[in-house]
């Protein structure tokens, strides 16, 4: 009956999940439509409406992912993970935002808090509704497996996973802004300083004998004896545009010794290097997102409830996260006991 529930309720997800505007869902707003999604957030066009439904879906999307991680030991723990996982992504959001925006602000990205709030919760988003995909592997493996080590390990690959693919959806709309100042800022740029008009090439006339051919002793002749040549009435001068031909060695070369630059070298735009700078601040703030939701997950376990304790909503803190990881797969390999 667990698998026909969960399936029901995601049924009712999916109905209620449907953007008033265009009939789509929020997650499929988001994969198909990814350069919309990201003028949206750039031009702040209806934020607030974005991120309460981007809270709806995931925030129900990990609910019952949650479930399925308490299911193997009761109903009780079940309840329980279906409020706390959502929570933990929450309370992770709001610790990570104010390091994020900051970061920002001391790099010129302009990025408000709304802004921020948005593209975060577009990668919680990604992450929670892959995370529900994967509830059906989860319970087959569930009723087949009968190993809790396994079907922890296993739950936690896939958070990983969809973790990942979330945080890259992050990093896809933080390139997006950064690219869209970057050309608002050019275009300010060419606005200021007009580009002048080349002037026209200069026309020389080139006398053409009959079929094309060049009268005899006016190759190199003065211009004199070209216009006696050109009013004979057999050859034909037709005008033909030629650019005048520059020196061969510009003076301003010819005094500079080889291997010298006789020009400075062209110097990046000021708005380069704090891109560049604010992109691996991201990063740095991917790996901190990453350690706070390992540590708080840590804090608020248990999630999926060991068969040898009793049933408890948080327990003492002891350990970390990844020792306990360790000691599983030693468990699952038959290491340690």
């Amino acid at each position: 009956m667990a698998p026909l529930n969960l399936m029901d309720l995601l049924g009712v997800v999916l109905m209620q999940e449907r953007s008033p505007g265009g009939g789509l869902l929020v997650i499929e707003r988001i994969l198909r439509d990814r350069a919309g999604i990201w003028s949206q957030i750039i031009e702040e066009r209806g934020l607030r409406e974005l991120i309460v439904q981007m809270l709806v879906s995931s925030g129900i999307s990990l609910a019952l992912y949650g479930a399925v991680l308490g299911a193997s030991y009761g109903w009780q723990q079940a309840l329980s993970s279906f409020v706390k996982l959502p929570l933990l992504f929450l309370v992770t959001l709001c610790i990570c935002l104010p390091t994020l925006y900051l970061f920002n602000l001391v790099f010129g990205a302009r990025l408000s808090v709304v802004q921020a709030v948005a593209l975060i919760l577009v990668a919680i988003t990604v992450t929670a509704v892959l995370t529900l995909a994967f509830a059906p592997i989860s319970l087959f493996f569930l009723v087949t497996a009968q190993s809790y080590a396994f079907f922890k390990l296993l739950n936690v690959a896939i958070l990983m996973l969809s973790a990942i693919v979330g945080l890259r959806f992050l990093i896809a709309g933080m390139r997006a802004l950064n690219e869209y100042q970057e050309m608002k800022s050019f275009t300010a740029a060419t606005k200021q300083t007009p580009v002048e008009a080349a002037p026209a090439p200069a026309l020389v006339p080139v006398p053409v004998g009959v079929n094309g051919a060049v009268p005899v002793g006016t190759e190199h002749a003065p211009p004199e004896v070209v216009a006696a040549a050109v009013a004979q009435p057999a050859p034909v001068v037709s005008a033909v545009p030629m650019p005048a031909q520059p020196p061969m060695v510009p003076p301003a070369l010819a005094a500079v010794p080889f291997g010298q630059q006789p020009f400075p070298r062209p110097v990046p735009p000021p708005h380069a290097q704090p891109r560049q700078a604010s992109m691996g601040l991201l990063y740095i703030w991917i790996l901190l997102f990453g350690f706070v939701g390992t540590q708080l997950g840590w804090t608020l376990r248990p999630f999926f409830g060991d068969p040898g304790q009793p049933f408890g909503l948080f327990r003492h803190l002891s350990g970390t996260f990844y020792g306990d990881i360790l000691n599983t797969i030693g468990q699952l390999l038959g290491v340690s006991g």
